[in-house]
């Protein structure tokens, strides 16, 4: 059985939505991270910093929502989420990094100073500068984005559902998104199984 340790509305999101996209049965077990649950010696033995997602699969555990979706990707989907051919695969990490390391970067560093570090450790004078990389990403995405339905060739991928969760977390955080962008994230999030996905993690905290 796949086991999923989560936390509502963080990365972890990303691999729940995986594992509902690909129909596989798993165990979603919340980590009560807003209690210290993340630092006690039994996680620390499945994430050196504490964090999720961890997934663990028979004698696999992994950490860290990328390679864990790929994984499931790549092991699980028989072409769902990840493309056969070694080119639309190779653009799927390009989208991969540069999500995660050009538009997701100053998003959680505008997330840290407001309310995530201790607050003797905030220092909000680089919340401007943020603001200003996340739009200079999604300037940068724009160039390559005109209103495909998709990021890689014509079928929903891992580009897609880390695009659609990173775009809905700056929503929340109150940017402006380009109207392409916010239709894009609009026709992405209405899918059934990231509403099952919420709904697992909101279950799994509740017990």
């Amino acid at each position: 059985m796949i086991t999923l340790y989560s936390f509502p509305n963080s990365r972890s999101l990303r691999a729940a939505w995986t594992l509902e996209e690909l129909g596989l049965a798993y165990q979603c077990h919340h980590v009560a991270l807003d209690q210290g649950a993340g630092q006690s010696a039994e996680h620390l033995a499945r994430h050196p910093d504490g964090k999720v997602p961890v997934l663990e699969d028979g004698e696999l555990t992994l950490f860290e929502s990328a390679p864990i979706c790929r994984y499931l990707a790549e092991r699980y989907g028989e072409g769902q989420l990840l493309p056969h051919s070694v080119e639309e695969r190779a653009q799927v990490d390009q989208w991969l990094s540069f999500i995660v390391t050009e538009i997701e970067q100053p998003l959680w560093l505008q997330a840290k100073h407001k309310f995530a570090l201790p607050q003797d450790k905030r220092v909000p004078s680089v919340l401007p500068t943020a603001a200003w990389e996340f739009q200079r990403a999604l300037t940068a995405l724009e160039r390559r984005y005109h209103g495909q339905e998709t990021l890689v060739g014509d079928t929903f991928t891992l580009a897609d559902l880390f695009l659609t969760h990173t775009l809905s977390w700056a929503a929340s955080m109150k940017h402006r998104l380009p109207e392409p962008l916010v239709a894009y994230r609009a026709r992405h999030a209405n899918r059934p199984a990231l509403a099952r996905a919420a709904e697992k993690e909101q279950a799994a905290a509740k017990h």
